[in-house]
């Protein structure tokens, strides 16, 4: 039986570090799928469906945005989780993106 896609997002969000970010395109792009990152964010946006554990506050946009607040039940809470990680948050915006970034295709080889 084949993995669903959602699925397979999953597995590769859990993997990412405390402390660390990614972003909807970086997964899409180590699934084989760059050109599927709005569905990495539809999965994002269902996760606590699937699996409530699921790190879903450490997916972001390419730029470092939270795009995603607005899917954890109040629109401070994406930004408190990541705060309480060491990431400093400001207007909606990942400071110091590129030095909290986690790329799945250089770290999962």
């Amino acid at each position: 039986m084949e993995t669903s896609f959602f699925v397979k997002v999953y597995e590769v969000v859990k993997l990412i570090p405390y402390g660390r970010v990614t972003s909807y395109g970086a997964i899409a792009r180590y699934l084989g799928s760059a050109g599927s990152s709005r569905m990495v964010g539809w999965a994002m946006n269902q996760s606590h469906t699937y699996d409530p554990q699921i790190p879903a506050h450490r997916v972001v946009n390419r730029n470092g945005q939270l795009t995603g607040k607005h899917h954890f039940g109040s629109p401070d809470i994406m930004q408190q989780l990541l705060e309480s990680e060491g990431i400093k948050v400001f207007d909606d915006q990942i400071q110091a993106f590129q030095l909290h970034f986690w790329d799945p295709s250089l770290e999962l080889l």
